[in-house]
């Protein structure tokens, strides 16, 4: 028997309420066997707000853990010694200022070695892909030209302060979550990669000699769906692509240099409410799409919990995703053999089909000028719109079957979702309270001359093309918060919205018999209201998933609605400003990050008290069912969850609603 092959670094994404809370399931889940971090952060964290901000109500500790200052960095990695930790922080736009505070941690649990010595011991990846943000998942801060230099200028100090770090995954991860294909997840990705390099190059700060080495941390984050004979084909074109590309355009000769280095979660947004046990064999359906193939095997995996669908996962769900990946790695005999796939005809053929199509994508990019122009045009966003619409309507028609979804719905009553409230986990309501005082207390103990001096250096910094991570550092040992680091830099660089891809994306191509009847019913009902149907869809608070509200948007205007939609991140008094102006006739909610009970009733009193009380208010998103009750009862006209899967029922629906509402039989 040939050498067993080592496993790949197993990890679990986590993060919740409060520092010393997630410090406590890190410290749990090492003790499990996991072996490596995957931090999760809240989304003020993400994007640069304190929790004290307007923009932050609601949101803090929801979907990760709150990090607003040194002190609660020392909090997170309490007793877990960082220099001989690999530690993944899925973080983006503040990366620069996460890797900051993490580099101090290190140095103050290591008191009396040169902090140069502890900076090479240091081990992990930032996220750092700005890129997909702008697609998909919505945490950016800063103009896209803005963001490439903070990924520059990381990239280069790590190369050359702590080179064991990855300092970016390029991310197709989110992607595929936004509707992407293969070719289209390939694509993007690869000429995300194409930006990096050639801005790394265009800086000037890491020599010649180097840059091979920074080719070769350039890691990737990719998505497993549950077609795993494609995913696994998909991860072969990616690893030949990415050699022919650092070979021929970059000049790399080290074959190590040149390896497509990649880290996996498997696809957590196509996971079911419904019948969520079946989520069970999913998750091992895609771990098996990264896994199969020797030559194309993740780097380090971490599966998502078969409850995700419902709510936060409790510790023992987590559980079970780590023994999933610990009985193909330690009972089966995967890793004693070579590439299984090596010959076969049928994997070459599609290989090279999905490699064929995506250089005609990325040729189709790099002519706009590459990926930075394809985002500001809006040609990315909408291309992913529109490949989700397709595939939505698929699911819908039948020609896609998700098993108890769409066929096969008859089922047992699950003794794993018998009580709902219990088979998740809550987040801390307190988390809010105590992320607020905390910064309070932090405030009130530091030294604020030597804070302003240091925000003061870092935007005179940023004004020049001086590598920003020492100005970075130098605010975080003076004590700094993350809102004042983001805030010092958007007041040079500015802010920037993203297109929503909803204007220009191909909606649904035939009608139906159903969406024909639906779209009848809007006309009829417009005409008795006296003009055309106006639907605002509006995503509160910082949540920046925003796939669900865009095909809600697509499919809404296809079903004859005048549609209102300003993208993410918006309060709710600007939604409820956007209401009363646009004299819409249906206020429909898109939140995911959990913080539902706390802006949706907002929204509600908002438009009561702006004289627009008899606007209903509609909301959709992963809502546990006791909570969904609860909105009903505050005021909501109904409440969609991931089981509402009929887009265009759920335009019927909205029709009905409207009428109820303008008291029409």
């Amino acid at each position: 028997m040939s050498q067993k092959d080592k496993p790949w670094v197993m990890r679990t994404y986590a993060g919740h309420s409060t520092a010393a809370a997630s410090n406590a399931l890190y410290r749990t889940n090492l003790a499990k066997g996991q072996t490596g971090l995957s931090v999760a952060f809240d989304l003020p964290t993400q994007t640069g707000y304190d929790p004290d901000s307007p923009l932050s109500r609601g949101e803090v500790g929801k979907v990760g853990v709150p990090v607003m200052h040194m002190g609660e960095m020392r909090r997170l990695f309490q007793d877990i010694p960082l220099t001989e930790m690999n530690t993944s922080m899925t973080i983006n736009a503040t990366a620069m200022w996460l890797l900051a505070m993490y580099q101090v941690a290190a140095e103050e649990q290591n008191p009396g070695v040169d902090p140069a010595v502890v900076a090479g011991q240091l081990a992990g990846t930032t996220q750092n892909d700005i890129i997909k943000e702008y697609l998909s998942r919505g945490t950016y801060v800063f103009p896209p030209q803005h963001s490439l230099r903070l990924i520059s200028d990381m990239i280069a100090y790590t190369v050359n302060n702590i080179p064991k770090w990855n300092p970016i995954n390029i991310c197709s991860y989110h992607l595929q979550e936004a509707g992407a294909t293969p070719v289209q997840e390939i694509a993007y990705a690869l000429t995300t990669a194409i930006a990096v390099l050639d801005a790394v190059k265009a800086a000037g700060q890491v020599s010649d000699e180097d840059f091979e080495k920074t080719v070769g941390r350039i890691s990737f984050f990719v998505n497993a769906g549950v077609r795993f004979v494609e995913e696994t084909c998909k991860m072969r074109a990616f690893t030949r692509m990415w050699d022919e590309i650092t070979r021929e355009r970059y000049g790399v000769q080290d074959e190590k240099m040149r390896r497509f280095r990649y880290g996996v979660q498997v696809n957590s947004l196509g996971l079911t409410e419904a019948q969520p046990e079946n989520n069970v064999q999913r998750i091992v359906l895609e771990m098996l799409g990264v896994s199969l193939s020797k030559n194309a095997r993740a780097r380090a995996i971490q599966l998502p919990a078969w409850n995700e669908a419902l709510g936060l996962p409790r510790p023992w769900d987590q559980q079970w995703s780590l023994r999933l990946q610990q009985v193909l790695a330690f009972e089966s005999d995967l890793l004693e053999y070579g590439d299984i796939f090596d010959g076969s005809v049928v994997i070459e053929a599609k290989v090279n089909e999905l490699i064929e199509g995506a250089k005609a994508e990325m040729d189709r990019v790099q002519a706009m000028g590459g990926a930075i122009p394809a985002v500001e045009s809006g040609y990315m966003k909408s291309a992913l719109v529109s490949s989700h619409a397709a595939r939505r309507a698929k699911i819908e028609a039948g020609e896609e079957i998700i098993v108890g979804v769409n066929k096969f719905e008859t089922t047992e009553p699950s003794p794993l979702t018998a009580n709902l409230d219990e088979a998740i986990m809550t987040a801390d309501p307190k988390a809010e309270e105590a992320a607020i005082a905390s910064l309070e207390a932090w405030k009130a103990g530091r030294d604020e001359a030597a804070v302003a001096e240091a925000l003061a250096n870092l935007a005179a910094t940023a004004k020049t093309d001086e590598n920003l991570m020492q100005a970075t550092l130098a605010a975080a040992r003076a004590g700094a918060t993350t809102g004042e680091w983001a805030a010092t830099l958007r007041e040079v660089f500015g802010e920037f919205r993203a297109p929503t891809g909803v204007s220009g994306a191909v909606g649904v191509q035939e009608a139906g018999e159903a969406l024909t009847a639906v779209r009848q019913r809007v006309a009829q009902t417009g005409e008795e209201l006296g003009g055309r149907l106006r639907f605002l869809v509006g995503k509160p608070g910082l949540d920046g998933h925003s796939n669900g509200a865009e095909q809600v948007a697509v499919r809404a205007r296809d079903a004859g609605f005048e549609v209102v939609y300003q993208g993410i991140r918006l309060t709710p008094e600007q939604i409820v400003a956007a209401a009363v102006a646009e004299d819409v006739h249906v206020v429909g909610l898109s939140i995911l990050s959990g913080s539902h009970m706390e802006l949706v009733p907002v929204v509600i009193e908002g438009l009561k008290a702006a004289g627009a009380g008899d606007i209903p208010v509609i909301v959709g998103g992963i809502i546990p069912e006791s909570d969904g009750k609860k909105l009903i009862e505050l005021g909501a006209a109904a409440v969609y969850t991931p089981k509402d899967f009929s887009l265009t029922e759920i335009m019927d629906d909205v029709v009905s609603v409207i009428r109820k509402a303008n008291d029409l039989a």
